[in-house]
């Protein structure tokens, strides 16, 4: 191993958040302990800050420094890296666009081609609708770089799935977009058992996907991928239905939620009517507090009780 690669793999030892005694990195780079003391005043020089405690117990770990030197990253970080940045440069986060850009015009410089590509895939496959707060399941990145590389590739897909209802099905489906809405992912696909357009809850996919044949694709824009995920689960079929005043207008509240949030009707300027619907009347109640203008409830009852506890919950909070 040659001095460049051996620094290399040095630093991506010290990198882990544990400490490494000259003996255990010795071993692992298979030099002489006074080569990995060698080693350690190179990268202090190139202005990383390798701390070294001494005793029987002491080591060397990389600590914060007073400027930021070149990092190493596995693949996977990297991935994960480059796609939270290119999300940041979406506007979601207000203040991080111009500088996600920058860095991310730095880390796409230098990834290796594979890398690029597998980030380049799984952001052309995925549509972000706008966002909501809530208790969302997490979902193994894996899973979605593997459905947009079958999604960019148009490979079918077969896999078990469980809906809200927790009923139990196999699908057979064209897999076509990937879309982020209200912190859950969805896969929008073509059903061919049912020769019609469905959306599916990525964390209800049960693992064992198995890729299908080869498809030619079908025509499917940004709005009708919008108008699957909100068709997916209509309010109206949810447990409780609720009518909320919101002083804002109609157009300003449609930008701020999603459409399957429900029907947005104009009242006048300044105001409009939210017609939605929820199986947890809780959530909806935190939910309408994040719509970031003020509102009024009449229907149901239930709601208006959710919202008063709520109340004294958070005038307790801030005596």
């Amino acid at each position: 191993m040659g001095t460049s690669a051996r620094l290399l793999r040095l630093l991506s030892l010290l990198q882990t958040p544990r400490d490494w005694t000259g003996a255990e990195l010795a071993a692992r780079l298979e030099v002489s302990a006074r080569t990995i003391r060698n080693d350690i005043e190179r990268l202090r020089a190139l202005g990383y800050p390798v701390h070294a405690t001494r005793g029987s117990v002491g080591g060397y770990r990389l600590e914060a420094g007073a400027s930021m030197p070149p990092l190493l990253l596995e693949d996977d970080e990297a991935v994960a890296v480059a796609i939270g940045l290119r999300t940041a440069t979406s506007g979601t986060v207000t203040g991080l666009e111009e500088t996600s850009l920058r860095a991310l015009a730095k880390l796409e410089q230098v990834l290796p081609p594979r890398l690029r590509r597998q980030v380049g895939t799984l952001q052309r496959m995925t549509l972000s609708v706008a966002r909501r707060r809530s208790n969302a399941p997490t979902v193994d990145p894996a899973r979605l770089t593997e459905l947009a590389l079958l999604c960019r590739e148009h490979f079918g897909l077969w896999f078990d799935y469980s809906d809200r209802r927790e009923t139990a099905s196999k699908r057979r489906v064209e897999p076509y977009r990937i879309v982020n809405a209200g912190q859950r992912w969805y896969l929008v696909a073509w059903d061919l058992d049912r020769a019609d357009w469905r959306t599916f809850r990525v964390d209800r996919m049960k693992p064992g996907m198995s890729p299908g044949p080869r498809f030619t694709p079908r025509e499917l824009t940004d709005d009708e991928v919008e108008a699957l995920i909100s068709r997916g689960v209509p309010p109206e079929a949810r447990r409780h239905q609720a009518r909320i005043l919101v002083q804002c207008p109609a157009r300003e509240l449609a930008d701020r939620v999603g459409p399957w949030v429900g029907t947005i009707t104009a009242i006048d300027d300044s105001s409009c009517l939210l017609e939605t619907g929820a199986d947890n009347l809780e959530m909806l109640a935190v939910y309408l507090g994040l719509l970031g203008a003020d509102f009024s409830v009449s229907d149901p009852p239930e709601l208006v009780e959710q919202l008063r506890v709520l109340a004294r919950r958070y005038a307790v909070a801030t005596v």
